[in-house]
């Protein structure tokens, strides 16, 4: 509120409870409310009436056109790659450039998870060993 701390706030109360007095503090803060629940009422009429003025006006209309236009599936641009000859077609150097990418992806993946299928197996034969060797260890006795 006003960019004050809760400090700054108490010191802002106990001056006026000092000044106005523990008599009249109870008024103050009550023309206080009142006064920042007209102020709160008249900002909603306010942005209201901003709100009716911008449907009246059109400007809503003029932003949906901007969202579709921001939207390329509504706008058409996928008709535009397709008579720029942009798009995917079977057997153009595009779509195989994309098959062959899958491809290397694919074996990748394919690779990646072996390796950590290799990992994890080895892991646990480690700890297997570990846990072996605790067990098979003498017992001291305290």
């Amino acid at each position: 509120m006003f960019g004050l701390s809760w400090g700054e706030m108490l010191v802002v109360g106990i001056v006026a409870l000092i000044v106005i007095g523990p008599k009249d503090l109870p008024g103050l803060f009550k023309t206080m409310g009142e006064f920042t629940g007209k102020a709160r009422g008249m900002a909603r009429e306010f942005s209201r009436a901003m709100n009716d003025a911008a449907n009246q006006s059109g400007v809503n209309d003029i932003s949906k056109s901007l969202k579709a236009a921001s939207n390329p599936t509504k706008f058409g641009v996928d008709k535009i790659k397709e008579a720029t000859g942009m798009s995917h077609k079977p057997g153009s150097e595009t779509a195989k450039l994309s098959e062959e990418r899958q491809a290397a992806k694919d074996k990748m993946s394919a690779a990646m998870g072996k390796a950590a299928t290799e990992r994890k197996a080895k892991a646990d034969a480690e700890a297997a060993a570990e846990t072996a060797a605790v067990e098979d260890a003498p017992k001291a006795d305290s």
